[in-house]
Parts: structure tokens; C-alpha cells; sequence
């Protein structure tokens, strides 16, 4: 049986038909990721399933069991197993051959975990969010600008179990850059767990830089000439995707650290090393965050007081307006009263005088508010 056969076997997929037909696809290309954004080819939540031995990847016609046994009789290579949201019940003959934590199990099929690191025994594992930048024309109220999806990583001294969740962050072209560099995956299951952290935080760094064009196009708009006529909604939509972000990357400080600095099994010292770059480049992740969240802070409060700003001239240009206009309904008001006695009411010049009088007022006070700048 090949070994898209047995991980059929132990998951309980499908029938015998379907899983002929699977083993034919795998040996015919035996070096395509079958990652799919929703569901793997395979049928199941199996995306690929490799032994590795000194760096060098064995041809995918073993028995998933024997060559777990394998590995373990020689101490020598490691299996990495790839999934893709697996159910309990796909899940459970794996968890059951490995040997995995309950706990540790229930959290990869259920996903929506803050990243973290947990040590079971003899297996390390760990969570990590991943993201990706969602293109769009313009910025609107109700822009995505960030998608999040997880990756579970269970990490043993002969296997890494990588579990995905979400429709981004497939692991093929990482399995294949890896695969390219036999130096580096020859140090065994943690050099996959390093190369998976610093693919997941060099994702940060490209989608911060994004959000930075993003949040400057923002900026240039609240303080444009119709800037206090910008919707505040972009700025708001724009914290909130920003907040996505930052559930992502702040809480992976924590257990990179650890990873980096912390003595573990089944992470040796020469693979801590490479971890410290990865933790200075979350760092740097973090404090770019930090700033956005600032940054958009002051937008926000700019755009408020530009708000202010505008109102108040409008209230300030409909004062002066209504001054004007106080003049020539004072005059015509008092002139509607019904008196017969009234100064220059039956006098041949009095209505040319009382319109003259009205217009010299009106513009005299027009020209007094341009002068202060309230027209």
C-alpha cells in the first residue's frame, strides 16, 4: 500500500476505489504539494505526507506505519505530515500513531488559538497566526485589508505534523525551498519548525508594509483641502483590520523567545540560532504595529479637530451672514409698523433714502467680516 494509502487507513476516509486512484496521482508526481486553498485533492484533509533522510526527500511509496517504524529503528530522518483543517474523526488514527496529547489535538482541529508554545512529553507543540494582505482598489468603511488563518505545528524527535486552518498559508513552496537546502532540513524536525516560524513572520513584515501604504493614503486624505469631509469610517475599518494584526503578532512573542532563548528537547542549539533572527524580525513586526495604532490615533484626532474646524466656520460664515441680513429686516420691520405718524413716511425721497441706507449698511458689514476672515 502506498502512503496516501495508509494515511487513508488511518484516518478512515473514503472507499478503496478513491484511494486507488489518489495513489496513482501521488506516484505519478511524487514532488506536487497537493495544498488546496479549501480542501485538499486527496479527499480528505491530507495534504502530503514526505520521509525525509539526511536532508533528502524518499520517494513517497512506503507505508506510512513502516517508515514510521523505520525512522525510529535507525534514529535516523523524520515524516512530515501535512493537514489541512482535519475533522476528529480523520484526525484521531494520527493522533493515536504519534502518540499526541489530547489536548494538543483538540486545539489543531478546533483552531482559533492564540499562538503559543506547549510542551507534551516528548512533542512540542506550537501555534502560529498567519496572515496575508487583502488587495483592494480603495479603502472604504468595509475594506478587508487583513486575513488571518492558523498553523499547528506538532514537533517530535522523528516527525512534524503541520495542521492548517484557513484558505492562505499553504506550506508547498516552503516544503519545496527547504527541500532545495538538504544541509538545513537534515537537522530534522526542528529546521521545519524554524523555517515555518520565519515563513509566518516574513508574511508579517510583507503585510505591515502594505498596511503602511495604506494608512498613508489615509493620512493624505484627512489632510487634503476635503479632508474633514472624509469618511471617519476608513480610519476606523483601518484599526480594526490593525487590531487583527496585532492578535497575530504580539502574543508569538513570547514563545519564539522561548524558543530562541530556552533550552528544549527537541530544538537543538544550533537551530536556537536561527530562531533569534526570527524573533528580531518579529520585533521589528511589533514595532511597526505600535506605530500604525499611533499613528492612526493621531489621523483620528486630526480628523476630528479638522471636523471642529470646518463646523466652526460654517457657524461663523452663517453669523455673518445673518448680521447682514439683521440690517435690511431691522429697517423693513420697523417700517411695517402701522403708525401714521412715521419720520419721512409720506416724503417723496424716503424710499430711494431708507434702500440706500439699507445696502451701504449691508455691505459695509460684508466687507468688515471678509476682512476677519469669517466670509
Amino acid at each position: 500500500m502506498s502512503m496516501a494509502g495508509n494515511l487513508r487507513k488511518v484516518t478512515g476516509l473514503g472507499k478503496v476505489g478513491g484511494l486507488r486512484r489518489v495513489a496513482q496521482l501521488a506516484r505519478r508526481q511524487p514532488r506536487v504539494d497537493l495544498s488546496h486553498p479549501a480542501r485538499s485533492p486527496l479527499g480528505s484533509s491530507v495534504v502530503n505526507c514526505v520521509t525525509y533522510q539526511d536532508g533528502v526527500r524518499v520517494p513517497a511509496c512506503t507505508d506510512l506505519v513502516d517508515a514510521v517504524k523505520m525512522v525510529r529503528k535507525t534514529g535516523e530522518g523524520f515524516v512530515w505530515l501535512g493537514l489541512h483543517e482535519p475533522t476528529d474523526r480523520e484526525f484521531a488514527g494520527i493522533a493515536e500513531l504519534f502518540d499526541l496529547h489530547p489536548l494538543a489535538v483538540e486545539d489543531a482541529v478546533e483552531a482559533h488559538q492564540r499562538p503559543k508554545l506547549e510542551h507534551y512529553g516528548n512533542t512540542l507543540f506550537a501555534v502560529f497566526k498567519t496572515v496575508c494582505y487583502v488587495e483592494h482598489e480603495r479603502l472604504t468603511a468595509t475594506s478587508e485589508v487583513v486575513n488571518t488563518g492558523e498553523i499547528m505545528v506538532f514537533v517530535g524527535e522523528d516527525f512534524v505534523i503541520t495542521v492548517r486552518h484557513g484558505r492562505h498559508g499553504s506550506l508547498g513552496p516552503l516544503r519545496e525551498e527547504l527541500e532545495a537546502h538538504p544541509h538545513q532540513l537534515s537537522k530534522g524536525p526542528a529546521a521545519v519548525l524554524h523555517a515555518i516560524a520565519d515563513h509566518v513572520v516574513d508574511d508579517y513584515l510583507t503585510v505591515t508594509d502594505a498596511v503602511q501604504a495604506d494608512i498613508d493614503q489615509v493620512e493624505t486624505d484627512v489632510f487634503s483641502e476635503d479632508g474633514a469631509r472624509l469618511d471617519p469610517g476608513r480610519i476606523y475599518q483601518m484599526k480594526r483590520e490593525l487590531l487583527e494584526l496585532k492578535r497575530a503578532v504580539v502574543p508569538l512573542g513570547r514563545p519564539v523567545e522561548d524558543l530562541a532563548t530556552r533550552p528544549i528537547k527537541v530544538v537543538p542549539p544550533e537551530i536556537q540560532a536561527y530562531f533569534r533572527d526570527v524573533l528580531d524580525h518579529l520585533i521589528r513586526a511589533k514595532e511597526q504595529i505600535s506605530a500604525f495604532d499611533e499613528l492612526l490615533n493621531s489621523i483620528l484626532q486630526a480628523h476630528l479637530a479638522q471636523v471642529t474646524v470646518a463646523q466652526n466656520e460654517d457657524m461663523r460664515k452663517i453669523t455673518a451672514w445673518a448680521a447682514v441680513i439683521a440690517v435690511p429686516t431691522m429697517v423693513c420691520g420697523v417700517y411695517g409698523m402701522n403708525f401714521d405718524h412715521m419720520p419721512e413716511l409720506h416724503w417723496r425721497f424716503g424710499y430711494p433714502l431708507v434702500m440706500t441706507v439699507m445696502a451701504v449698511a449691508c455691505l459695509a458689514l460684508y466687507r468688515g467680516f471678509r476682512r476677519i476672515g469669517w466670509l
